[in-house]
């Protein structure tokens, strides 16, 4: 919906926003943090460095070449959706992984620059699906109550209005309202500053708008400060809820048991992972099992920790 109000590509723009998260590990953020922790002593886990790897380096299709037949703005989108990594504009003060610092020295992502205006719609997307989404998931999975909502900014007005348009609406269908409701006023804000910022800083080139010192993609400062108060909302009532803090404790724990199972077992591994891990030295061999994790479902590593436990010392 975004790209097309500024003649933007459209097709890149969903490439980046399908891509993105590609380097995400079973169980998502808890499973990455699992998985830094496990390869803390062999340059660490970065899903964003991880979705990278997978696009230039793990996927093996083509016969004169590894990785994905992809363009230089993908892959600079996917590198920098979040923002420049170097320079006096990057927004992590962490060092980069070094696979992205010896990807970079081959083909420059000119990472000190922000990413085209399609990487960054695709961004501030992913902000406003996994926003509502997560409130809708909350909600059906019963660790939220539309009445701890409706002293939240946006959120609150919206679910009040339509509760009072549908007085009789089944609860469902007042959640699904709602939500549809939230998302067109994001977008609908997100489009209006965006049109501001691009009619200030006139670019003439997307070069032009990868040179400017702020995103020209983004929210209204009233819409940015709404989205952090869901955020820390979301983070206090629904990510850190009792109930899901044993599922991350748990996930977290499938992903380090796996990790030193195969570290210890790489005989254990499917035969063209195990090829490339027996023999490896130590680093060589914990870079392949972490690659062999990353890659797995939620539902494949709980089964492949089901098949390996009573193997586990």
């Amino acid at each position: 919906s975004i790209c097309p109000v500024f003649g933007l590509d459209k097709d890149l723009g969903e490439c980046l926003a399908l891509a993105h998260d590609l380097g995400h590990t079973p169980f998502g953020h808890a499973g990455g943090d699992a998985l830094d922790a496990v390869m803390g002593a062999y340059g660490g886990f970065d899903h964003n460095a991880q979705t990278l790897r997978i696009l230039t380096t793990l996927e093996h299709r083509y016969a004169e070449f590894d990785g994905l037949n992809l363009t230089w703005e993908v892959l600079e989108g996917i590198a920098k959706h979040n923002g420049p990594l170097v320079g006096p504009r990057a927004n992590r003060p962490a060092p980069l992984m070094g696979f992205v610092t010896a990807y970079n020295a081959q083909n420059d992502l000119e990472l000190e620059g922000f990413a085209g205006p399609e990487a960054q719609a695709a961004a501030l997307a992913d902000d406003i699906a996994y926003n509502n989404h997560d409130i809708d998931d909350g909600l059906r999975a019963g660790l939220l109550t539309i009445d701890k909502l409706l002293d939240l900014p946006l959120v609150g007005p919206v679910f009040a209005q339509v509760i009072e348009r549908y007085p009789n609406a089944e609860t469902s269908r007042l959640v699904y309202e709602s939500v549809r409701r939230l998302i067109n006023s994001m977008v609908n804000d997100l489009i209006a500053e965006t049109g501001r910022r691009l009619e200030r800083a006139a670019p003439k080139s997307v070069d032009d708008i990868r040179a400017l010192d702020y995103p020209v993609v983004a929210f209204s400062d009233q819409m940015t400060g709404n989205d952090r108060t869901v955020k820390a909302f979301l983070m206090e009532h629904l990510y850190r809820h009792e109930l899901v803090n044993k599922m991350t404790a748990h996930a977290k724990q499938v992903v380090t048991d796996l990790f030193g199972q195969y570290m210890n077992d790489p005989g254990a591994l499917p035969d063209d992972w195990r090829a490339s891990a027996e023999g490896a030295d130590e680093q060589k061999r914990a870079r392949t099992v972490c690659d062999f994790i990353a890659g797995m479902t939620d539902r494949f590593a709980q089964l492949e920790h089901d098949r390996l436990e009573p193997f586990r010392l």
